[in-house]
């Protein structure tokens, strides 16, 4: 079985510092040894060959630049609609269960970023096949696209604390 500190994750950064995606804490290591990769960050563990004692790195930093074309956009997914509203049903404020078109499918309504919202069982059942302006329920913001290099790279994992600096998350969100 693995060590647990050859499993974790680390935050890869093209040579500009700039986030490129996440790889395990093994792959951060080979890439640090065959010295393709520079430790920024450290955790406290170490691991040990016979000849080499290694920290094992939160944040590398290749040392040749690499270009990366990105995805236009963050894919739409539930768990990414819940990550987005933090959890929270957007009519009521309770826990959301699940997901709700604001305008009903059935009514012309795409399945898109703009127009899914979190909601609780309660308020999903209620509003059914309805607009909001037939309940006179309205939204407190409009639903959006997330964007940003933690949504393009991290989606919907949670951000390690040591990330935050890196990819201009504050850190009052958990992303």
């Amino acid at each position: 079985m693995p060590a647990p500190a050859t499993t974790a994750a680390t935050l890869l950064l093209n040579a500009t510092y700039e986030p490129l995606c996440v790889v395990s804490s093994r792959r951060a290591i080979v890439l640090v040894l065959a010295a393709k990769a520079e430790s920024v960050d450290v955790a406290p563990d170490v691991v040990h060959s016979e000849s080499v004692s290694l920290a094992v790195p939160v944040v590398a930093r290749l040392t040749r630049y690499v270009r990366v074309p990105y995805p236009a956009s963050v894919p739409l997914s539930r768990r990414a609609v819940f990550t987005r509203d933090a959890q929270t049903c957007v009519y009521c404020g309770s826990s959301a269960t699940s997901i709700d078109h604001v305008v009903p499918r059935s009514r012309g309504g795409t399945h898109t970023w703009d127009n899914v919202v979190a909601a609780c069982r309660r308020c999903n059942h209620t509003k059914a096949d309805r607009s909001l302006a037939e309940l006179g329920w309205k939204l407190p913001h409009p639903p959006h696209t997330p964007s940003g290099a933690a949504w393009r790279l991290l989606g919907t994992r949670t951000v390690d604390p040591r990330w935050r600096e890196w990819l201009g998350v504050p850190e009052s969100v958990s992303a």
